[in-house]
């Protein structure tokens, strides 16, 4: 689906609304308050180009780089060679000096009928084995943080690019006119690369994500001016309008402004959303149970909230472990890895119970991991550190990611490390692979989903990505 087959054939969609003298956010107003179908809106739910397996997808981005090897991808020759240097003098290209071997401080054990094996650090996770499709086999480019999540949230590890959220939501459209199609939920703060882990770049600006930062509890704090004591809402519809002729007289005079455009579509949105978006993210709303189910806590509450996103229509809910990169544990990484899971693996277990409860996990797609992994041999001491051989440094030749639903295959390893779990040896799959096959399950071949845009088509694989059919259920 590229640009072209989103607009009439005959007119570009801005010359259609110059000559007729109509701004996107007229179009939208119409619709607002008259209750008709809003034709030009890029909102509108579109068609894919076969039949999709998922309709949305809950990405749980663990950022900083969960180790493989401690998690699910067990090495037991990591405990004949603790302490000692790789045989044969293999070495480890990585970015920092390596000592010897790390075993894993964490037992691993066989669940459900599938027998995968998950390490004690994820056990509620674990209840749900046979649900998911482990990818071992990961790999990436660099073993840097901002490049990597750039690659894994925009297809580009340097230059400005739309993320996937924005890609999905461009090429879906949205369920839901009352809340924004994609929702990042990230707590205190920003992560490493700030906002353009979500941002639309040179797609339009209502493809953008909307920032919620999920460590605030009270509604009127996660949603700023979602409610107006002050102007009824017959009054505030008379008030957009006046503020909406206004905008159609400035962008007749400025037809190619895609920011005034998206201006305009913000406007509608904002308005729109204080009919829905207020219960759609007070989870006090569920019941006592549902929310001992997940916890009463900042994941526990992360993860309700995407249920209830998508539960509602939200096409991409993306969810934050925290800011900065929390997994990145070069130092203790026992006592890192075990707090950080203890945060989020009876909400992450709840998720993937929950959704299926409710019918919802056949046509979900839940993704997750980090940016990249980590190495299986101790990071050396250096001027910053104040311990010896309790971490494990970046790693980008080989990690670990699972997904769930949408279409994969269920109970299901795909892929292979060495055997100490450094480097992707079998069922390698690149980022652009993974962008590929997510784009596949929703319907989309990855290399007809495209925005024109100086001068040239792009997209999310740019000019790369395999689709990896063997997960496809």
């Amino acid at each position: 689906m590229n640009q072209s087959e989103l607009t009439i054939p005959s007119l570009s969609r801005r010359d259609l609304l110059a000559k007729s003298a109509y701004g996107l956010g007229s179009i939208a107003l119409a619709s607002l308050l008259d209750g008709e179908d809003a034709l030009a809106s890029p909102l509108a739910p579109k068609q894919t180009h076969f039949a999709p397996k998922a309709k949305r997808i809950i990405h749980l981005f663990m950022n900083g780089g969960p180790s493989q090897v401690d998690t699910f991808d067990p090495k037991p020759l990591l405990n004949k060679y603790n302490g000692k240097p790789l045989p044969d003098g293999t070495s480890l290209k990585t970015e920092r000096a390596t000592g010897g071997v790390l075993a894993s401080p964490f037992k691993f054990k066989k669940y459900g009928k599938s027998g995968i094996n998950v390490s004690e650090l994820f056990p509620t996770v674990a209840e749900s084995a046979d649900e998911l499709c482990i990818l071992r086999g990961m790999h990436t480019n660099v073993p840097n943080h901002e490049p990597s999540l750039m690659l894994m949230n925009c297809g580009e590890i340097a230059q400005s690019r739309p993320c996937f959220g924005s890609w999905t939501l461009y090429g879906l459209g949205a369920e839901n006119q009352n809340l924004p199609g994609f929702v990042v939920l990230c707590p205190k703060g920003l992560p490493v690369g700030g906002s353009p882990n979500w941002r639309s770049s040179f797609l339009p600006g209502i493809f953008q994500g909307t920032h919620v930062d999920s460590s605030k509890t009270k509604i009127t704090e996660l949603l700023a001016n979602i409610r107006n004591d002050r102007v009824a809402k017959t009054n505030q519809s008379a008030q957009l309008q006046l503020i909406q002729q206004l905008n159609k007289r400035h962008l007749e005079s400025r037809s190619q402004d895609d920011r005034l455009e998206a201006r305009i579509q913000a406007f509608e949105l904002a308005f729109r959303m204080q009919t829905e978006a207020a219960d759609a993210f007070d989870t006090r709303r569920e019941s006592k149970e549902t929310i001992e189910m997940y916890g009463d806590d900042l994941q526990g509450r992360q993860m309700l909230t995407a249920r209830r996103l998508v539960e509602r229509g939200v096409r991409f809910v993306q969810v934050w472990h925290g800011a900065g990169q929390p997994w990145d544990s070069h130092n203790a990484i026992e006592t890192s890895h075990r707090s950080l899971a203890k945060q989020c693996d009876r909400a992450i277990g709840a998720l993937l119970k929950d959704l299926k409860q409710r019918d919802l996990l056949k046509d979900t797609l839940v993704v997750w991991g980090g940016e990249f992994g980590r190495t299986p041999a101790v990071e050396l001491a250096n001027a910053g550190n104040n311990t010896k051989g309790t971490g494990r440094d970046h790693n980008n030749h080989g990690f670990t990611m699972w997904l769930a639903g949408g279409g994969v295959k269920q109970g299901h390893i795909h892929g292979a490390t060495d055997e100490f779990g450094f480097k992707a040896v079998e069922g390698r799959m690149h980022v652009h692979d993974l962008h590929a096959t997510l784009l596949n399950l929703l319907g989309f071949d990855h290399e007809r989903l495209t925005y024109r845009w100086a001068g040239r088509d792009f997209r999310l694989t740019d000019v790369h990505g395999e689709v990896a059919h063997d997960i496809i259920a």
